[in-house]
Order: C-alpha cells, then sequence, then structure tokens
C-alpha cells in the first residue's frame, strides 16, 4: 500500500518496515492473545456488510497468520460468505489502543479432523444439544463447521509508549505543529504471508 508522505505525514512516521516476518508476526500475536475476541465482517448478497464478534479457535502455531473460527452452519454468515469469500477480521485492544486488521478469503470446511483440532469443551455452549440425538452440540454436530479465513493483507498498530505518554505525544504535536506517532504502524504483505505460510507447512 502505498503512502503520500507529504499529504499523510502521520503514516510515513509511523510505518515501520523494517521487521522481519516473524518479528512482525509476533507482535500480532500479541494482540491478538490479548484481545481474544475479533470482529468477523461479511458482505451480504445485498451489498450489506455485517459484523459480528468471533473468538479464534486455538491452538495457535508460532507463525501461523490463518484464524480459523467455529461456527453454526445454520447461521446467515455462511450464506454471505458464498456469496462473497473477501472478509474482514479486526481487532481493539482498549487498554493499550493497539488494533490489527486481517483482510482476506474466507473457505468452509466441515472436515472432521480440522473441527477436531480446533474445538473446545465450551464451544457446545453455543450450540445446544436440540435432543433429536442427530444435533447434539458436540463436535460431530452437522451443523458445526470450521471458516478459516486466509489473510491477504495484515495491517496492525501497536503503541510504543504507554497511555500517558501518547497522550503527550499528541499534546505536544498538537501545539508544535508536528505529527505525533506514539506507536507504529506493520503491515504483513501478501508475499510475507505466502512465505510463512510455506515455512509452516513444511
Amino acid at each position: 500500500m502505498s503512502t503520500n508522505k507529504e499529504l499523510d505525514p502521520y503514516t510515513a512516521k509511523a510505518e515501520n518496515t523494517n521487521l522481519s516476518p516473524q518479528e512482525k508476526i509476533q507482535g500480532l500475536h500479541s494482540i491478538v492473545k490479548n484481545v481474544k475476541t475479533g470482529m468477523l465482517t461479511t458482505r451480504s448478497a445485498s451489498g450489506h456488510l455485517h459484523a459480528r464478534a468471533m473468538a479464534p479457535a486455538g491452538p495457535v502455531e508460532p507463525n501461523q497468520v490463518t484464524l480459523y473460527f467455529i461456527a453454526n452452519r445454520a447461521t446467515a454468515k455462511f450464506d454471505e460468505i458464498e456469496n462473497d469469500s473477501h472478509v474482514n477480521v479486526s481487532f481493539y485492544d482498549e487498554s493499550s489502543t493497539n488494533w490489527a486488521s486481517y483482510a482476506g478469503i474466507a473457505k468452509i470446511t466441515q472436515d472432521r479432523e480440522k473441527i477436531a483440532k480446533h474445538w473446545s469443551s465450551a464451544t457446545a455452549a453455543w450450540f445446544g444439544d436440540l435432543g433429536d440425538g442427530i444435533h447434539k452440540g458436540d463436535q460431530n454436530d452437522p451443523r458445526v463447521a470450521l471458516i478459516e479465513v486466509i489473510p491477504e493483507e495484515i495491517r496492525y498498530w501497536i503503541a510504543t509508549r504507554g497511555k500517558v505518554g501518547q497522550a503527550v505525544d499528541i499534546a505536544v504535536s498538537a501545539v508544535s505543529g508536528k505529527t505525533a506517532a506514539p506507536g507504529e504502524l506493520r503491515t504483513i504483505t501478501k508475499d510475507e504471508i505466502q512465505l510463512v505460510q510455506g515455512l509452516t507447512s513444511k
């Protein structure tokens, strides 16, 4: 993503392009781990954007950039993903002001081996046992599906100062006419994503 440094001095100042893909992923994981719940945004057939809070399923590998969500196949988000697989998942940590945004492609699977890998006993609470002997709310329930979000680009901002330091930086910049940047903007590009996915699959 190109930036006009003269017209957007904040991005030019905050952007850090000197990190390795692994270092960027470490910073990304720290945000997602602290926030725990993200907003998965899909597009309906009418063009409306719908977002809902969802917690990514574990476990998380050291170089993992793909997000996994266990969800009910009977819900509308699956129709929306089938209509348009482009999705966004965002995370915001109010305590630190860190945020992350995944832009990618969602894939749906009901592969039982994959579901078993990401299933936890607490997940059953979102399905319930319907008492028909089929929809039991366990990992073999036919409603259970896995949404795999494969990112094409990930952008995130991570604070380099505490809240007091951020406030001081912003106040001083407002008075002096300089640009505040109490944190770093980092981008994990499509090429970097493909590189780490190749390392993870080996």
